[in-house]
């Protein structure tokens, strides 16, 4: 597990600044303490920081062929590579190491930038090819590990994270203010861009190619497809998901330090803990989070699954102090606001798993892969009922509804939630706008044309809603696929972000590739059974879990938000989107904010998802935007300190508090 960034010089005679690469790496230190390297020459340059792994003795980076004509910098783990190590000593390639970062360049020299459809595995790489004068980046098809860049005046920028693009000498810092509507919909952008203007990510599944003359081409080389429909029985998908699950599990526990598992008792961590006991032949550690707030704590059942494996067994406990002393330093390490609070908690347990090891299987991927969440039964019902509410329902009676749903009423609220279907598509009826808005949408079109000081986009989440309407197959795999493709994407890059923060490496068996085509492939008879999700799964590790455990109902990675943002918490956070540093900004209506925290002090609104996501947009722009975030330092203040409008929070950043 590593950090990558690179300058390429479009203009063959400039050279690339030693000095802006070296601050570029800097700026990823935490992604690969252990070691640094570099290769400059003339208008390319590319640096790397490194966690070791695999390969303890041999393997630093940047690393070249054998006559030093190609050279790579890497990111991720290629759990493939001792076979394709063999495929090339059979074609005449001399090995130098034992890692599997050579095994791409010897794959390169065979089949181009195809070789990535050799790979298996998560991974961000960079080869310059001196012979040709190419750069080539690639992504992993999933989208496991991050890869950014920047075309800038005459100089291609790229990064495993954004900070380390912002060190480079000249960027500019700025709000991307056309994504604004989507991320106060969603939490997040579902495309390339980023709420950095200009800053792009590559996506997965695709390589970008910067060639002799200039020219830029970024090109996909995997899609997710369900191929030729089967009609096989049943045992047919559950003995092949379990095979090919047990392989990515086994894959996966690939290391040359020690590893571990976060647990947190539900049934994918729960799964993968099991797997890797039974695989590894051996005791394993086990991590889990919780709360002071035992309503909220899944820590009973992981205890449980641990007795039950016979792990090694840690926990960690959050208080509301400790959660939100946290999201300045977190924001920094996530390049843009948080989304959901779960970073906070999965920080907290990166940090208490690096005391004993570098390297953490996860549950994530199950759900978006197999059909997990509840609103995939939610959409499928909701489209058969409001289907028949068009063509039967008295224009009367749609407009008692549409009161009902506008009251201020506990019921009235939570009907909002699951009914309301106002955001997406242009004539309020379409699927698409029936999903994305029931089960993501925190602020809807209405909501931000009252909110927002500028016209608001009627489509803000254009990408995901596309991908929605065109992809193919049933309701079921349509809804994945569109998840896969967007949702997906930031829990991975949760999930990278917090664990590289703690500088450990986290990895995703459920998201190997081939396990992830075949569960694509799964008549969804066998995802969704009834009101349960995920079915084939717990027929396939019903013989590994315990029955408390296996049929549980599933609760995602819960946080006392809601009850934190209560008291003296909501009023810090009141007081900062209030201040007249925000409101300078001229990016929201102050009276909007007032009534926002008026309702939801007096519970007539439920505005805990609104309040934060105004709370982490506004951190984002203290801690990268303002004037003085080109310190680009890790802030260690307090979050009282930067919730205090008083106080010049850059004059501190970087010190503690």
């Amino acid at each position: 597990m590593c950090g990558i960034s690179g300058i390429l010089n479009l203009d063959h005679r400039e050279p690339v600044s030693v000095a802006a690469l070296k601050a570029m790496n800097n700026n990823i230190v935490h992604r690969g303490p252990d070691d640094a390297g570099f290769f400059v020459s003339g208008h390319i340059g590319l640096g790397m920081r490194r966690l070791i792994i695999v390969d303890l003795q041999t393997g630093q980076q940047p690393m070249s062929n054998e006559d030093g004509t190609v050279h790579i910098v890497f990111n991720g783990e290629i759990y493939n590579h001792a076979d394709l190590r063999q495929k090339m000593q059979s074609r005449g390639h001399q090995f130098r190491t034992k890692s599997d970062t050579e095994s791409i360049l010897h794959l390169y020299e065979e089949y181009g930038s195809q070789c990535v459809t050799h790979l298996r595995g998560m991974f961000a790489f960079a080869i310059w090819d001196s012979r040709t004068k190419r750069l080539t980046l690639a992504r992993d098809r999933l989208g496991v590990k991050p890869l950014y860049f920047q075309i800038l005046a005459g100089s291609l920028i790229f990064s495993s994270e954004i900070k380390g693009l912002l060190a480079f000498p000249g960027v500019p810092r700025q709000l991307n203010t056309a994504a604004l509507p989507e991320y106060l919909a969603f939490g997040y952008l579902s495309g390339d861009e980023t709420l950095f203007r200009n800053v792009r990510a590559l996506p997965p599944g695709h390589t970008l190619q910067v060639d002799n003359d200039g020219k830029v081409q970024v090109q996909q080389y995997w899609e997710l497809s369900t191929g030729t429909p089967t009609h096989e029985a049943d045992r047919y998908y559950v003995d092949g998901y379990r095979s090919r699950l047990e392989s990515a599990v086994s894959s996966h526990l690939m290391s040359d330090v020690p590893l571990g598992v976060f647990l947190s008792g539900g049934l994918d961590s729960s799964t993968v803990a099991a797997l890797a006991t039974k695989l590894s032949g051996s005791t394993i550690d086990t991590f889990s989070v919780g709360y002071e707030e035992e309503a909220y704590s899944e820590l009973s059942y992981a205890r449980q699954m641990a007795r039950h494996i016979g792990s090694n067994h840690s926990e960690v406990r959050l208080s509301a102090n400790e959660f939100f002393g946290l999201l300045p330093k977190l924001i920094w390490h996530e390049d843009e606001p948080i989304t959901w609070p779960s970073s906070v908690s999965l920080y907290a347990v990166a940090q208490l798993a690096r005391q004993r090891v570098k390297v953490v299987l996860t549950g994530e991927g199950s759900d978006e892969t197999l059909g997990g969440y509840s609103r995939y039964m939610w959409t499928r019902w909701n489209l058969a009922a409001h289907d028949i509410y068009r063509r039967v329902a008295p224009g009367s009676l749609r407009r008692k509804v549409r009161g009902a749903l506008s009251g201020p009423s506990r019921a009235g609220v939570d009907l909002r939630r699951k009914l309301g279907h106002t955001f997406i598509g242009r004539d309020g009826d379409s699927w698409s706008s029936i999903y994305f808005d029931n089960f993501y949408s925190a602020f809807s079109s209405a909501d931000q044309a009252a909110l927002m000081n500028m016209p608001v986009t009627e489509l803000a989440c254009r990408k995901a809603s596309e991908l929605l309407e065109s992809s193919s197959g049933d309701l079921l795999s349509r809804l994945l696929y569109t998840d896969i493709k967007t949702y997906l994407q930031k829990l991975l890059m949760k999930q990278d972000r917090m664990s590289m923060a703690a500088s450990i490496e986290s990895r995703v068996p459920f998201l190997d590739h081939e396990l992830v085509e075949f569960a694509y492939a799964i008549p969804s008879r066998l995802k969704i059974k009834g009101t349960q999700g995920k079915h084939i799964l717990k027929k396939c590790v019903q013989d590994l879990l315990p029955h408390s455990i296996l049929n549980r109902p599933k609760v995602g990675f819960p946080t006392p938000l809601s009850q934190w943002l209560r008291g003296p918490s909501l009023d810090a956070v009141e007081s900062m989107l209030l201040s007249e540093r925000c409101i300078d900004r001229d990016l929201f209506d102050p009276g909007s904010l007032r009534r926002l925290f008026s309702e939801h002090r007096v519970r007539s609104q439920d505005h805990c998802d609104r309040i934060w996501r105004l709370l982490n947009l506004e951190l984002w722009q203290r801690i990268f935007i303002d004037p003085g975030a080109d310190q680009l330092k890790c802030p260690e203040v307090s979050f009282a300190a930067m919730t205090d409008s008083r106080m010049e929070y850059f004059a501190n950043a970087g010190v503690p508090n």
